[in-house]
């Protein structure tokens, strides 16, 4: 039986405007792959290749400049992400797509453990039920004891990054996308992200990932697609390294 992509991107492209330089920026060009249930998927190349904006094309966080994004939801139903309305996309995001940024967005004063559980709120888990869950993964992930009950927004940097991997993970979507998840982590911490990854690869969740090791890319990857800067995009960033 063929195996049918949960994800189909055909020609992404996404250009941005410096507007106070008068300038066009492009950042991916005519980037198409497919990602299937059960698998991972790794975006590689170096730097201004569009890797980051590519995840948030598909998490409509960016709108293409051309392209579909064609994503096949629990229902069967096909939906162009590109085209979809806000209601629709609120939706995918509370049910199917999640998405592991760098970077920690949690409400003020609320505790790590509610953070972390707060997929499986809005899902209507019962509230004890998902903060034990919360807790387990948090163990797993090697958060000390004497920060689940506090609020993460004073935490270091690898500490919200556990955080953010928790709650990524947890909600056990059908679709994650992850950008960088293990890139302040210990190498204790990074096998234990690299089990429950392979975990919910085995679950049939299909993963969308950028990393920033290698060696990681090659002990998760199923698929590599390699993205070359666009055309114009090289001299922007010797521009700016200049």
């Amino acid at each position: 039986m063929t195996l049918k992509s949960v994800l189909k991107v055909e020609g992404f492209s996404k250009s941005f405007t410096l507007h106070e330089q008068g300038k066009l920026i492009p950042s991916s060009s005519n980037v198409n792959f497919e990602v299937f249930p059960g698998r991972l998927t790794a975006l590689i190349g170096p730097t201004g290749a569009g890797k980051s904006t590519v995840l948030k094309g598909v998490y409509r966080t960016y709108i293409p400049s051309s392209g579909r994004i064609l994503y096949r939801s629990e229902n069967g139903n096909t939906v162009d992400l590109v085209k979809a309305d806000e209601h629709q996309i609120l939706g995918l995001r509370k049910r199917e797509i999640g998405f592991v940024t760098q970077f920690l967005h949690a409400l003020p004063r609320q505790s790590t453990e509610d953070v972390v559980a707060m997929p499986l709120f809005t899902r209507g888990v019962r509230r004890e039920l998902a903060r034990e869950q919360a807790r387990k993964i948090l163990q797993m992930l090697n958060l000390p004891e004497r920060l689940w009950g506090i609020s993460p927004a004073t935490f270091s940097g690898g500490e919200k990054q556990r955080v953010n991997l928790a709650r990524g993970l947890l909600a056990k979507p059908r679709l994650l996308l992850l950008d960088e998840p293990t890139a302040s982590l210990d190498p204790v911490t990074t096998e234990r992200v690299i089990e429950l990854i392979n975990n919910l690869k085995s679950d049939g969740t299909a993963i969308l990932a950028i990393f920033h090791h290698p060696d990681v890319v090659d002990k998760l990857s199923d698929d590599v697609v390699r993205l070359a800067p666009p055309v114009g995009a090289e001299s922007f960033f010797e521009e700016k390294i200049a």
